[in-house]
Protein backbone atom coordinates (compact mmCIF):
# COMPACT_ATOMS: atom_id res chain seq x y z
CA UNK A 1 0.00 0.00 0.00
CA UNK A 2 1.31 3.54 -0.71
CA UNK A 3 0.52 6.35 1.49
CA UNK A 4 1.21 9.92 0.59
CA UNK A 5 0.94 12.18 2.84
CA UNK A 6 0.87 15.52 0.93
CA UNK A 7 1.02 19.26 1.64
CA UNK A 8 1.18 22.98 0.77
CA UNK A 9 3.98 23.32 -1.67
CA UNK A 10 5.77 20.21 -1.71
CA UNK A 11 2.38 18.75 -3.73
CA UNK A 12 3.80 21.52 -6.51
CA UNK A 13 7.11 20.24 -6.40
CA UNK A 14 5.62 16.58 -6.18
CA UNK A 15 4.13 17.42 -9.27
CA UNK A 16 7.65 18.46 -11.22
CA UNK A 17 8.60 14.94 -9.44
CA UNK A 18 6.27 12.91 -11.22
CA UNK A 19 4.68 14.62 -14.50
CA UNK A 20 7.71 13.46 -16.69
CA UNK A 21 6.63 9.83 -16.23
CA UNK A 22 4.48 8.84 -18.54
CA UNK A 23 1.77 5.56 -17.74
CA UNK A 24 4.06 3.16 -20.39
CA UNK A 25 7.04 3.92 -18.11
CA UNK A 26 5.11 3.27 -14.99
CA UNK A 27 3.62 -0.30 -15.59
CA UNK A 28 4.59 -1.20 -11.91
CA UNK A 29 4.06 -3.95 -9.88
CA UNK A 30 0.45 -3.27 -7.79
CA UNK A 31 0.59 -1.41 -4.91
CA UNK A 32 -1.90 -0.12 -2.62
CA UNK A 33 -1.49 3.87 -2.67
CA UNK A 34 -2.59 6.22 -0.39
CA UNK A 35 -2.18 10.22 -0.22
CA UNK A 36 -2.55 12.26 2.39
CA UNK A 37 -3.00 15.46 1.79
CA UNK A 38 -1.91 18.41 4.36
CA UNK A 39 -4.06 21.03 3.91
CA UNK A 40 -4.01 23.06 6.81
CA UNK A 41 -4.13 27.28 7.25
CA UNK A 42 -0.23 27.31 5.45
CA UNK A 43 -1.90 26.04 2.00
CA UNK A 44 -3.07 29.04 0.08
CA UNK A 45 -5.97 28.56 -2.30
CA UNK A 46 -3.72 28.58 -5.43
CA UNK A 47 -1.41 26.70 -3.76
CA UNK A 48 -4.18 23.71 -3.13
CA UNK A 49 -5.17 23.93 -6.50
CA UNK A 50 -1.33 22.96 -7.34
CA UNK A 51 -2.06 19.93 -5.13
CA UNK A 52 -4.83 19.08 -7.02
CA UNK A 53 -3.16 19.36 -10.43
CA UNK A 54 -0.27 16.81 -8.48
CA UNK A 55 -2.75 14.39 -7.56
CA UNK A 56 -3.91 14.44 -11.04
CA UNK A 57 -0.72 14.05 -12.93
CA UNK A 58 0.44 11.32 -10.24
CA UNK A 59 -2.34 9.19 -10.97
CA UNK A 60 -2.16 9.24 -15.01
CA UNK A 61 1.78 8.36 -14.59
CA UNK A 62 0.00 4.67 -12.48
CA UNK A 63 -1.46 1.80 -13.87
CA UNK A 64 -4.60 1.86 -11.64
CA UNK A 65 -6.66 -1.24 -11.32
CA UNK A 66 -8.46 -3.55 -9.58
CA UNK A 67 -5.70 -6.45 -9.74
CA UNK A 68 -3.20 -3.27 -10.31
CA UNK A 69 -2.24 -0.05 -8.11
CA UNK A 70 -5.49 0.81 -6.00
CA UNK A 71 -5.16 4.54 -4.81
CA UNK A 72 -7.09 6.68 -1.77
CA UNK A 73 -6.81 10.01 -0.59
CA UNK A 74 -6.55 11.13 2.94
CA UNK A 75 -7.29 14.80 3.15
CA UNK A 76 -5.99 16.39 7.01
CA UNK A 77 -5.32 19.63 9.25
CA UNK A 78 -6.44 19.70 12.82
CA UNK A 79 -9.44 17.23 11.70
CA UNK A 80 -8.81 14.25 9.10
CA UNK A 81 -11.31 13.42 5.91
CA UNK A 82 -11.23 10.39 3.62
CA UNK A 83 -11.39 11.68 0.27
CA UNK A 84 -12.10 8.11 -0.93
CA UNK A 85 -10.58 4.79 0.06
CA UNK A 86 -8.87 1.98 -2.00
CA UNK A 87 -11.85 -0.01 -3.40
CA UNK A 88 -13.88 3.18 -4.19
CA UNK A 89 -12.74 3.83 -7.13
CA UNK A 90 -10.97 1.34 -10.10
CA UNK A 91 -10.03 3.79 -13.37
CA UNK A 92 -8.33 7.10 -13.36
CA UNK A 93 -10.85 8.97 -14.77
CA UNK A 94 -13.30 8.90 -11.93
CA UNK A 95 -10.18 9.05 -9.24
CA UNK A 96 -9.20 12.42 -11.28
CA UNK A 97 -13.08 13.59 -10.94
CA UNK A 98 -13.34 12.95 -6.97
CA UNK A 99 -9.74 14.77 -7.21
CA UNK A 100 -10.98 18.02 -8.94
CA UNK A 101 -13.79 18.21 -5.98
CA UNK A 102 -11.23 18.18 -2.64
CA UNK A 103 -11.70 21.47 -0.13
CA UNK A 104 -8.80 22.81 2.22
CA UNK A 105 -10.00 22.33 6.18
CA UNK A 106 -7.85 25.28 6.82
CA UNK A 107 -6.62 24.38 10.32
CA UNK A 108 -3.73 23.40 11.97
CA UNK A 109 -1.36 20.07 11.35
CA UNK A 110 -2.04 16.72 13.27
CA UNK A 111 0.41 14.67 11.26
CA UNK A 112 0.19 11.88 13.50
CA UNK A 113 -3.55 12.00 13.42
CA UNK A 114 -3.18 11.52 9.52
CA UNK A 115 -1.40 8.73 10.07
CA UNK A 116 -3.38 6.79 12.57
CA UNK A 117 -6.06 7.45 10.19
CA UNK A 118 -4.58 6.45 7.39
CA UNK A 119 -3.29 2.86 9.42
CA UNK A 120 -6.52 2.16 10.52
CA UNK A 121 -9.13 3.35 7.79
CA UNK A 122 -7.64 3.23 4.23
CA UNK A 123 -5.32 -0.06 5.10
CA UNK A 124 -7.84 -2.05 6.12
CA UNK A 125 -9.01 -5.28 3.84
CA UNK A 126 -12.88 -3.64 4.33
CA UNK A 127 -11.55 -0.39 2.46
CA UNK A 128 -10.03 -2.46 -0.22
CA UNK A 129 -6.54 -2.92 0.82
CA UNK A 130 -5.47 -6.75 -0.27
CA UNK A 131 -4.34 -9.23 2.19
CA UNK A 132 -1.22 -9.64 3.80
CA UNK A 133 -0.63 -12.74 1.96
CA UNK A 134 -1.01 -11.75 -1.45
CA UNK A 135 1.86 -9.69 -1.12
CA UNK A 136 1.21 -6.21 -2.24
CA UNK A 137 3.42 -3.34 -1.28
CA UNK A 138 2.07 -0.86 1.68
CA UNK A 139 4.21 2.69 1.21
CA UNK A 140 3.60 5.76 3.03
CA UNK A 141 5.24 8.83 1.33
CA UNK A 142 4.50 11.64 3.70
CA UNK A 143 5.23 15.47 2.28
CA UNK A 144 4.78 18.24 4.56
CA UNK A 145 6.04 22.14 4.98
CA UNK A 146 5.29 22.29 8.44
CA UNK A 147 5.93 21.26 12.57
CA UNK A 148 3.35 18.57 12.98
CA UNK A 149 0.94 20.03 16.33
CA UNK A 150 0.85 16.30 17.85
CA UNK A 151 3.04 13.06 18.57
CA UNK A 152 4.49 11.53 15.16
CA UNK A 153 6.83 9.13 16.21
CA UNK A 154 4.73 6.35 18.12
CA UNK A 155 1.91 6.33 15.73
CA UNK A 156 4.43 6.32 13.31
CA UNK A 157 6.26 2.95 14.44
CA UNK A 158 3.30 1.15 14.46
CA UNK A 159 2.95 2.21 11.12
CA UNK A 160 5.52 0.73 10.50
CA UNK A 161 5.36 -2.33 12.52
CA UNK A 162 1.85 -3.11 10.55
CA UNK A 163 4.25 -3.68 7.52
CA UNK A 164 3.67 0.26 5.60
CA UNK A 165 7.42 1.72 4.14
CA UNK A 166 7.07 5.49 4.89
CA UNK A 167 8.68 8.05 3.39
CA UNK A 168 8.98 11.55 4.52
CA UNK A 169 9.29 14.62 2.17
CA UNK A 170 9.86 18.30 4.06
CA UNK A 171 10.05 21.43 2.25
CA UNK A 172 11.10 25.16 3.15
CA UNK A 173 9.76 25.17 7.17
CA UNK A 174 9.16 21.91 7.59
CA UNK A 175 10.96 20.09 10.46
CA UNK A 176 13.56 17.74 9.85
CA UNK A 177 13.33 15.99 13.07
CA UNK A 178 9.52 14.97 12.79
CA UNK A 179 10.52 13.42 9.20
CA UNK A 180 13.48 11.24 10.88
CA UNK A 181 10.52 10.21 13.61
CA UNK A 182 8.21 9.34 10.81
CA UNK A 183 9.99 7.42 7.67
CA UNK A 184 11.46 3.95 7.86
CA UNK A 185 14.57 2.79 7.61
CA UNK A 186 17.43 3.48 6.09
CA UNK A 187 16.85 6.88 6.89
CA UNK A 188 19.12 8.57 3.78
CA UNK A 189 16.62 6.63 1.57
CA UNK A 190 13.64 7.67 3.06
CA UNK A 191 14.07 11.04 4.29
CA UNK A 192 14.08 14.21 1.91
CA UNK A 193 14.24 17.85 2.61
CA UNK A 194 14.38 20.57 -0.30
CA UNK A 195 14.75 24.03 -0.33
CA UNK A 196 12.64 25.79 -3.23
CA UNK A 197 10.01 23.69 -5.23
CA UNK A 198 12.48 23.26 -8.20
CA UNK A 199 14.80 21.44 -5.99
CA UNK A 200 12.16 18.61 -5.63
CA UNK A 201 12.52 17.40 -8.78
CA UNK A 202 15.81 15.50 -7.99
CA UNK A 203 13.56 13.49 -6.17
CA UNK A 204 12.33 11.87 -9.31
CA UNK A 205 13.92 8.96 -10.53
CA UNK A 206 14.13 7.75 -6.57
CA UNK A 207 10.36 7.90 -6.17
CA UNK A 208 9.73 6.71 -9.75
CA UNK A 209 11.99 3.21 -9.00
CA UNK A 210 10.21 2.95 -5.89
CA UNK A 211 6.52 2.82 -7.52
CA UNK A 212 7.59 1.12 -10.58
CA UNK A 213 9.82 -1.20 -9.89
CA UNK A 214 10.21 -5.18 -11.97
CA UNK A 215 6.99 -6.62 -13.21
CA UNK A 216 8.32 -10.52 -12.86
CA UNK A 217 4.90 -10.99 -14.58
CA UNK A 218 5.32 -8.37 -17.50
CA UNK A 219 8.49 -9.29 -18.32
CA UNK A 220 7.67 -13.21 -18.47
CA UNK A 221 10.06 -14.21 -15.77
CA UNK A 222 7.78 -16.54 -14.28
CA UNK A 223 6.96 -20.43 -14.93
CA UNK A 224 3.04 -20.04 -13.80
CA UNK A 225 0.66 -22.25 -15.90
CA UNK A 226 -2.02 -19.75 -16.27
CA UNK A 227 -1.84 -16.40 -13.96
CA UNK A 228 0.75 -14.85 -12.60
CA UNK A 229 0.35 -12.18 -10.09
CA UNK A 230 2.97 -9.76 -9.02
CA UNK A 231 4.20 -8.79 -5.50
CA UNK A 232 6.52 -6.24 -3.91
CA UNK A 233 9.73 -8.19 -4.27
CA UNK A 234 8.65 -11.40 -6.64
CA UNK A 235 5.37 -12.76 -7.93
CA UNK A 236 2.99 -16.03 -7.01
CA UNK A 237 0.57 -18.05 -9.35
CA UNK A 238 -3.14 -18.23 -9.40
CA UNK A 239 -5.16 -20.90 -11.53
CA UNK A 240 -8.42 -19.99 -13.75
CA UNK A 241 -12.14 -20.61 -12.48
CA UNK A 242 -12.38 -24.29 -12.56
CA UNK A 243 -8.42 -25.33 -11.84
CA UNK A 244 -6.89 -25.64 -9.09
CA UNK A 245 -3.05 -25.21 -8.14
CA UNK A 246 -1.02 -27.75 -7.84
CA UNK A 247 1.42 -28.98 -4.87
CA UNK A 248 4.27 -27.41 -7.07
CA UNK A 249 2.83 -24.10 -6.89
CA UNK A 250 2.82 -23.43 -10.55
CA UNK A 251 0.93 -25.67 -12.62
CA UNK A 252 -3.08 -26.23 -12.21
CA UNK A 253 -5.15 -29.02 -12.56
CA UNK A 254 -8.96 -28.74 -13.60
CA UNK A 255 -11.17 -29.58 -10.36
CA UNK A 256 -14.21 -32.20 -10.30
CA UNK A 257 -16.64 -29.44 -9.44
CA UNK A 258 -19.19 -31.92 -9.11
CA UNK A 259 -17.09 -34.87 -7.01
CA UNK A 260 -15.56 -31.85 -4.40
CA UNK A 261 -19.62 -30.62 -4.13
CA UNK A 262 -18.57 -26.97 -5.40
CA UNK A 263 -21.85 -27.07 -7.40
CA UNK A 264 -25.24 -25.36 -6.55
CA UNK A 265 -27.45 -28.30 -8.71
CA UNK A 266 -30.86 -29.52 -7.12
CA UNK A 267 -30.27 -32.85 -8.10
CA UNK A 268 -27.45 -34.34 -10.98
CA UNK A 269 -24.22 -32.47 -11.62
CA UNK A 270 -22.62 -33.31 -14.88
CA UNK A 271 -19.00 -32.33 -14.86
CA UNK A 272 -17.52 -31.00 -18.40
CA UNK A 273 -13.87 -30.21 -19.61
CA UNK A 274 -14.96 -26.64 -18.59
CA UNK A 275 -16.94 -26.65 -15.56
CA UNK A 276 -20.35 -28.59 -15.23
CA UNK A 277 -24.12 -28.46 -15.80
CA UNK A 278 -26.91 -29.53 -13.57
CA UNK A 279 -29.69 -32.24 -14.65
CA UNK A 280 -32.99 -33.64 -13.64
CA UNK A 281 -34.04 -36.48 -12.10
CA UNK A 282 -36.55 -38.81 -14.47
CA UNK A 283 -40.44 -36.87 -13.77
CA UNK A 284 -38.40 -33.40 -13.39
CA UNK A 285 -37.70 -31.46 -15.58
CA UNK A 286 -34.85 -28.25 -15.03
CA UNK A 287 -36.29 -24.48 -14.07
CA UNK A 288 -34.85 -21.64 -16.37
CA UNK A 289 -32.26 -21.09 -13.41
CA UNK A 290 -30.71 -24.56 -14.57
CA UNK A 291 -30.16 -25.29 -11.33
CA UNK A 292 -33.20 -25.82 -9.37
CA UNK A 293 -35.73 -29.17 -10.54
CA UNK A 294 -39.63 -28.35 -10.88
CA UNK A 295 -41.92 -31.74 -11.18
CA UNK A 296 -43.46 -32.32 -14.76
CA UNK A 297 -46.88 -30.58 -14.02
CA UNK A 298 -49.90 -31.85 -14.25
CA UNK A 299 -51.30 -28.07 -14.51
CA UNK A 300 -48.46 -27.10 -17.15
CA UNK A 301 -50.20 -30.00 -19.35
CA UNK A 302 -53.96 -29.00 -18.72
CA UNK A 303 -54.99 -32.11 -16.88
CA UNK A 304 -56.84 -30.69 -14.62
CA UNK A 305 -60.14 -29.26 -13.62
CA UNK A 306 -59.59 -26.10 -11.15
CA UNK A 307 -61.62 -23.06 -11.97
CA UNK A 308 -58.98 -20.83 -11.11
CA UNK A 309 -54.98 -21.54 -10.26
CA UNK A 310 -53.56 -25.27 -10.29
CA UNK A 311 -50.94 -26.15 -8.37
CA UNK A 312 -48.22 -29.46 -8.59
CA UNK A 313 -47.25 -31.31 -5.87
CA UNK A 314 -44.91 -34.11 -5.79
CA UNK A 315 -47.76 -36.42 -7.01
CA UNK A 316 -50.50 -34.64 -8.29
CA UNK A 317 -52.38 -31.26 -8.31
CA UNK A 318 -54.84 -29.21 -5.90
CA UNK A 319 -56.82 -26.06 -6.68
CA UNK A 320 -56.72 -22.57 -5.31
CA UNK A 321 -58.34 -19.20 -5.84
CA UNK A 322 -57.33 -15.98 -6.77
CA UNK A 323 -57.09 -13.21 -4.38
CA UNK A 324 -60.84 -12.30 -3.02
CA UNK A 325 -61.99 -15.48 -3.60
CA UNK A 326 -62.66 -18.79 -1.83
CA UNK A 327 -62.19 -22.36 -2.46
CA UNK A 328 -66.11 -24.03 -2.57
CA UNK A 329 -66.60 -27.62 -1.09
CA UNK A 330 -65.94 -29.27 -4.10
CA UNK A 331 -62.33 -27.95 -4.26
CA UNK A 332 -62.39 -27.18 -7.86
CA UNK A 333 -64.75 -24.11 -8.41
CA UNK A 334 -64.55 -20.70 -6.78
CA UNK A 335 -66.78 -18.18 -5.32
CA UNK A 336 -66.23 -14.52 -4.71
CA UNK A 337 -65.37 -13.46 -1.04
CA UNK A 338 -66.54 -10.58 1.08
CA UNK A 339 -63.65 -9.46 2.15
CA UNK A 340 -65.84 -6.84 4.14
CA UNK A 341 -68.46 -9.10 5.28
CA UNK A 342 -65.90 -11.97 6.61
CA UNK A 343 -64.12 -8.93 8.63
CA UNK A 344 -60.64 -9.62 6.14
CA UNK A 345 -59.66 -5.75 6.05
CA UNK A 346 -57.73 -3.40 8.11
CA UNK A 347 -60.01 -0.81 7.65
CA UNK A 348 -60.57 1.28 11.00
CA UNK A 349 -64.23 2.85 10.14
CA UNK A 350 -66.05 1.47 6.72
CA UNK A 351 -64.64 -0.98 4.03
CA UNK A 352 -66.56 -1.00 0.81
CA UNK A 353 -66.11 -4.26 -1.47
CA UNK A 354 -65.17 -4.27 -4.49
CA UNK A 355 -65.06 -7.18 -7.77
CA UNK A 356 -61.89 -8.04 -6.93
CA UNK A 357 -60.97 -6.77 -3.27
CA UNK A 358 -62.16 -3.31 -0.94
CA UNK A 359 -61.03 -0.17 -0.11
CA UNK A 360 -61.60 2.24 3.07
CA UNK A 361 -63.62 5.10 3.67
CA UNK A 362 -64.52 6.98 6.49
CA UNK A 363 -67.85 8.08 8.96
CA UNK A 364 -68.54 11.72 7.68
CA UNK A 365 -67.08 14.41 9.50
CA UNK A 366 -63.73 12.22 9.29
CA UNK A 367 -61.12 11.88 6.10
CA UNK A 368 -58.50 8.71 5.52
CA UNK A 369 -55.40 9.00 6.22
CA UNK A 370 -52.46 8.60 3.51
CA UNK A 371 -52.16 4.50 4.79
CA UNK A 372 -55.50 4.41 3.35
CA UNK A 373 -56.72 2.84 6.08
CA UNK A 374 -57.25 5.17 9.46
CA UNK A 375 -59.07 7.80 9.93
CA UNK A 376 -58.33 11.38 11.22
CA UNK A 377 -61.60 13.56 12.61
CA UNK A 378 -62.11 17.17 10.09
CA UNK A 379 -62.18 20.12 11.99
CA UNK A 380 -65.08 21.43 9.75
CA UNK A 381 -64.59 24.91 11.17
CA UNK A 382 -61.02 25.10 10.38
CA UNK A 383 -61.26 23.60 6.93
CA UNK A 384 -64.28 26.28 6.43
CA UNK A 385 -66.80 23.57 5.41
CA UNK A 386 -69.67 25.14 7.95
CA UNK A 387 -72.37 27.74 6.66
CA UNK A 388 -71.91 29.70 10.34
CA UNK A 389 -72.60 33.59 9.60
CA UNK A 390 -70.50 34.55 12.83
CA UNK A 391 -68.57 32.42 14.74
CA UNK A 392 -68.60 28.51 14.07
CA UNK A 393 -67.27 25.93 17.22
CA UNK A 394 -66.05 22.63 16.27
CA UNK A 395 -66.85 19.42 18.57
CA UNK A 396 -65.80 16.16 18.19
CA UNK A 397 -68.23 15.14 15.87
CA UNK A 398 -69.14 18.07 13.83
CA UNK A 399 -69.94 21.83 14.27
CA UNK A 400 -72.41 24.03 15.93
CA UNK A 401 -72.59 28.00 15.68
CA UNK A 402 -72.56 30.43 17.69
CA UNK A 403 -73.21 34.62 17.75
CA UNK A 404 -70.85 37.65 18.31
CA UNK A 405 -72.30 39.44 22.02
CA UNK A 406 -75.27 41.63 20.64
CA UNK A 407 -76.18 39.15 19.01
CA UNK A 408 -78.68 35.77 19.24
CA UNK A 409 -78.61 32.90 17.20
CA UNK A 410 -82.14 32.53 14.92
CA UNK A 411 -84.12 29.35 14.37
CA UNK A 412 -81.86 28.11 11.89
CA UNK A 413 -79.46 27.87 14.10
CA UNK A 414 -77.24 29.48 11.54
CA UNK A 415 -77.40 33.55 10.87
CA UNK A 416 -77.53 36.40 13.78
CA UNK A 417 -79.98 39.07 14.54
CA UNK A 418 -79.17 42.31 17.06
CA UNK A 419 -80.15 41.59 20.46
CA UNK A 420 -82.14 44.87 21.80
CA UNK A 421 -80.33 44.53 25.18
CA UNK A 422 -82.58 46.78 26.42
CA UNK A 423 -85.78 45.35 26.35
CA UNK A 424 -84.84 42.11 27.15
CA UNK A 425 -83.27 43.50 30.34
CA UNK A 426 -79.55 42.17 29.58
CA UNK A 427 -77.92 45.51 30.64
CA UNK A 428 -76.74 47.01 33.69
CA UNK A 429 -77.78 50.55 33.48
CA UNK A 430 -79.10 51.82 37.23
CA UNK A 431 -81.76 54.50 35.73
CA UNK A 432 -82.09 54.11 31.82
CA UNK A 433 -81.13 51.97 29.03
CA UNK A 434 -80.64 53.45 25.09
CA UNK A 435 -80.38 50.41 22.64
CA UNK A 436 -77.74 51.47 19.85
CA UNK A 437 -76.53 49.27 16.40
CA UNK A 438 -73.47 47.62 18.50
CA UNK A 439 -74.86 47.23 21.60
CA UNK A 440 -76.39 49.97 24.45
CA UNK A 441 -75.32 52.75 26.77
CA UNK A 442 -76.60 54.24 30.20
CA UNK A 443 -78.33 57.58 30.46
CA UNK A 444 -79.79 59.03 33.78
CA UNK A 445 -83.13 60.83 34.34
CA UNK A 446 -83.10 64.98 34.84
CA UNK A 447 -81.60 65.75 38.01
CA UNK A 448 -79.20 63.14 37.82
CA UNK A 449 -75.64 62.83 35.83
CA UNK A 450 -74.01 59.79 34.82
CA UNK A 451 -71.22 58.33 36.94
CA UNK A 452 -67.75 57.20 35.49
CA UNK A 453 -68.50 53.86 35.30
CA UNK A 454 -71.18 54.84 32.60
CA UNK A 455 -73.51 52.44 34.69
CA UNK A 456 -75.17 54.21 37.63
CA UNK A 457 -76.33 57.59 38.29
CA UNK A 458 -76.05 60.79 41.19
CA UNK A 459 -78.12 63.38 41.81
CA UNK A 460 -77.66 66.76 40.83
CA UNK A 461 -76.83 69.36 43.60
CA UNK A 462 -79.67 71.92 42.21
CA UNK A 463 -77.78 74.69 44.90
CA UNK A 464 -74.19 74.16 43.74
CA UNK A 465 -75.31 74.46 40.21
CA UNK A 466 -77.03 77.33 40.44
CA UNK A 467 -80.13 75.42 38.91
CA UNK A 468 -82.44 77.46 41.60
CA UNK A 469 -84.45 80.84 42.34
CA UNK A 470 -83.97 81.17 46.05
CA UNK A 471 -83.35 84.84 47.06
CA UNK A 472 -81.20 84.06 49.99
CA UNK A 473 -80.58 80.35 50.60
CA UNK A 474 -81.21 76.98 48.92
CA UNK A 475 -81.79 73.68 50.23
CA UNK A 476 -80.88 70.45 48.55
CA UNK A 477 -83.30 67.81 49.10
CA UNK A 478 -83.32 64.19 48.09
CA UNK A 479 -85.67 64.84 45.34
CA UNK A 480 -85.10 68.82 44.51
CA UNK A 481 -84.68 71.62 46.87
CA UNK A 482 -86.74 74.75 48.57
CA UNK A 483 -85.72 78.30 49.56
CA UNK A 484 -84.53 79.88 53.14
CA UNK A 485 -84.35 83.19 54.43
CA UNK A 486 -81.45 84.58 56.38
CA UNK A 487 -82.11 85.46 60.22
CA UNK A 488 -84.00 88.91 60.25
CA UNK A 489 -86.33 87.61 57.27
CA UNK A 490 -89.07 85.93 56.54
CA UNK A 491 -90.43 83.71 53.55
CA UNK A 492 -92.41 85.48 51.30
CA UNK A 493 -95.54 83.69 49.78
CA UNK A 494 -93.99 82.57 46.48
CA UNK A 495 -91.37 80.39 48.68
CA UNK A 496 -88.35 82.30 46.69
CA UNK A 497 -88.22 85.92 47.73
CA UNK A 498 -87.75 86.76 51.41
CA UNK A 499 -88.82 89.92 53.38
CA UNK A 500 -87.59 91.77 56.67
CA UNK A 501 -89.51 90.81 59.28
CA UNK A 502 -89.72 94.56 60.67
CA UNK A 503 -90.86 95.87 57.15
CA UNK A 504 -93.97 93.36 57.63
CA UNK A 505 -94.38 95.17 60.82
CA UNK A 506 -94.53 98.62 59.57
CA UNK A 507 -96.68 97.61 56.43
CA UNK A 508 -99.46 96.65 59.24
CA UNK A 509 -99.24 100.02 60.91
CA UNK A 510 -98.95 102.35 58.44
CA UNK A 511 -100.93 101.41 54.66
CA UNK A 512 -99.14 104.08 52.44
CA UNK A 513 -95.63 103.06 53.84
CA UNK A 514 -96.57 99.47 53.26
CA UNK A 515 -98.04 100.07 49.27
CA UNK A 516 -94.91 102.08 48.36
CA UNK A 517 -92.77 99.18 50.19
CA UNK A 518 -95.30 96.44 48.01
CA UNK A 519 -93.98 98.53 44.50
CA UNK A 520 -90.28 98.04 45.77
CA UNK A 521 -90.58 94.15 46.19
CA UNK A 522 -92.49 93.85 42.65
CA UNK A 523 -89.44 95.30 41.12
CA UNK A 524 -87.40 93.61 42.77
CA UNK A 525 -89.69 90.20 42.05
CA UNK A 526 -90.00 91.03 38.79
CA UNK A 527 -85.73 91.00 38.22
CA UNK A 528 -85.68 87.89 40.31
CA UNK A 529 -88.31 86.44 37.94
CA UNK A 530 -86.33 87.40 34.75
CA UNK A 531 -83.02 86.66 36.32
CA UNK A 532 -84.99 82.84 37.14
CA UNK A 533 -85.82 82.99 33.61
CA UNK A 534 -82.56 82.87 32.10
CA UNK A 535 -81.14 80.50 34.81
CA UNK A 536 -83.78 78.01 33.76
CA UNK A 537 -83.04 78.64 29.87
CA UNK A 538 -79.12 77.90 30.84
CA UNK A 539 -80.41 74.72 32.85
CA UNK A 540 -82.31 73.35 29.75
CA UNK A 541 -79.10 73.78 27.50
CA UNK A 542 -76.86 72.33 30.23
CA UNK A 543 -79.43 69.23 30.35
CA UNK A 544 -79.42 69.27 26.82
CA UNK A 545 -75.42 68.93 26.56
CA UNK A 546 -75.45 66.40 29.09
CA UNK A 547 -78.14 64.23 27.23
CA UNK A 548 -75.62 64.75 24.18
CA UNK A 549 -72.84 63.30 26.26
CA UNK A 550 -75.12 60.15 27.82
CA UNK A 551 -75.92 59.46 24.19
CA UNK A 552 -71.89 58.70 23.35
Amino acid sequence: MLLFHVTSGVLYNMIFLLVPFTEAQCKSRPHDLVFIIDSSRSVRPQEFEKVRVFLADMIDTLDVGPESTRVAIINYASTVKVEFMLKTYNNKKDMKQAVSQIEPLSTGTMTGLAIESAMNKAFMETAGARPKERGISKVAIIVTDGRPQDQVAEIAASARAAGIEIFAVGVDRADMQSLRLMASEPLDDHVFYVETYGVIEKLTSRFMETLCGVDMCAIGNHDCEQICVSTATSYYCRCRPGFILNEDQKTCSRVDMCAIGNHDCEQICVNTTTGYYCKCRPGFILNEDQKTCSREEMCAAGNHDCEQICVSTSTSYYCKCRPGFTLNEDQKTCSREDMCAVGNHDCEQICVSTSTSYYCRCRPGFTLNEDQKTCSRVDMCAVGNHDCEQICVSTSTSYYCRCRPGFTLNEDQKTCSRLDMCATGNHDCEQICVNTTTGYHCRCRPGFILNEDQKTCSRVDMCAFGNHDCEQICVSTAASYYCKCRTGFILNEDQKTCAKEAQRKITIQDPCECEALLDFQRDVQLNFQTLASKIDHVTKKMQAFEFQLGRY
